[in-house]
């Protein structure tokens, strides 16, 4: 994908060639899955989320999440930080180190060690903060010619809504492109995403503008664009146990129908793929343990018998895994009930989102020292 973005000529377009971004997830995004996707598809790869303090003081486990994937062309990093300073520093250590050609700044984390501290999805409640971090970032990135983008969400709760004044903050600041997670920091990620508000800041700014929430399938993606006029999506939970996705998203919207759904032989070709290359990056022990959190997802609807779903979530190794993949059916279709089925969390709107207290008093911030906001949340 290129990173010069271009909005839909008209509201109501669909772009031919839309861009498609996988978005980091904790524990998900490491460097074997992100080449497990570029090979099935096109589009910009970002990793896990990383602290602007843990690359300034130059903390080993910081640094050792800074590893890409041979496939990646495109280094793509998302950035968190509190502080405009930290923040101009790490993307200038970003850029002149680890040769990063895009940055995305986070702005919609909804877990509560975060926002009550003032970080994450509650941060832009503070306009002249994220202000300041937008404009110093973008200014040390472009030193390099590396584009800085955002993600937020629509804002801390219907009553305390963010997105359009992010939306123009950016535009002013000189960010190539925004995403908005349809969804408040109280929804966390519950109930429906609301494409409606994507539309609303399309129509509010002149930067491209990418859709997250919901994308399950390809044609969410072309749905969400011909509804909202988005530039293009972000995919998140949609990706998870389905790395085809992106092969299907780069089909659709190059106008080529894709029909084909994998079997359960070539699933299984997939999370054997995917386990090797997990092996190679953490050694085999550790690789395959981490892949056990993939299981349910990939298998999510196909007949697997209870006995064979306990025992992939059991592997410790190649041969483990080999054993039980070779007692699935290969021949056994794709389960068409799943499609569009939601993996990966959900759970319940929060009763309340925990800010520091007077939070919501004021739009504005001042020098408050908010740096307690970014301590251990590397990763996402």
């Amino acid at each position: 994908m290129s990173l010069r973005l271009s909005a839909p000529s008209r509201p109501d377009a669909v772009v031919s060639e839309a861009p498609v971004v996988l978005a980091p997830m904790a524990g998900i995004t490491n460097p074997a899955y992100r080449q497990l996707c570029l090979e099935q598809g096109a589009g910009l790869y970002v990793c896990e989320m990383i602290t602007s303090r843990g690359i300034v003081e130059r903390i080993p486990k910081t640094f050792d999440m800074l590893r890409f994937a041979p496939n990646e062309t495109t280094r793509s990093v998302q950035l968190y930080g509190v502080d405009a300073d930290v923040m101009a520093k790490a993307a200038t250590i970003l850029c002149e180190e680890f040769g990063v050609h895009h940055i995305d700044l986070n702005f919609g984390c909804p877990v509560p060690k975060v926002t009550r501290r003032g970080g994450g999805g509650v941060l832009p409640w503070k306009r002249d903060r994220l202000a300041a971090i937008l404009a110093a970032t973008v200014k040390a990135a472009d030193a390099y010619g590396v584009p800085v983008t955002m993600k937020t969400r629509m804002g801390i709760d219907d009553d305390h809504l963010t997105y359009l004044d992010a939306g123009r903050i950016a535009q002013d600041a000189g960010v190539a492109a925004i995403a908005l997670h349809g969804r408040t920091v109280k929804q966390a990620y519950s109930g429906l995403a609301h494409w409606d508000a994507v539309a609303k800041l399309v129509d509010a700014v002149d930067i491209p503008v990418l859709g997250n929430g919901d994308i399950w399938e390809a044609s969410d993606a072309l749905r969400m664009v011909e509804q909202t006029g988005c530039a293009g999506v972000v995919i998140g939970r949609g990706c998870l146990g389905r790395p085809w996705l992106f092969r299907d998203l780069a089909d659709a919207f190059a106008g080529r129908a894709t029909t084909h759904l994998p079997t359960l032989g070539e699933v299984a070709a997939m999370v054997r793929r995917h386990a090797v290359l997990l092996a190679e990056l953490q050694g085999e022990r550790w690789g395959l343990t981490d892949l056990r959190k993939h299981m349910a997802w990939y298998f999510k609807g196909f007949p697997v018998g209870g006995d064979i779903r306990r025992n992939l979530g059991l592997v410790s190794s190649l041969a483990d895994l080999d054993a039980q993949l070779e007692r699935l059916d290969p021949d056994v279709p794709f389960p068409v009930e799943a499609l569009g089925e939601p993996r990966g969390r959900q759970g319940t709107p929060r009763e309340r989102v925990i800010c520091p207290q007077g939070w919501l008093d004021t739009r504005e911030l001042g020098d408050e020292d908010l740096s307690a906001a970014e301590s251990d949340v590397s990763g996402g």
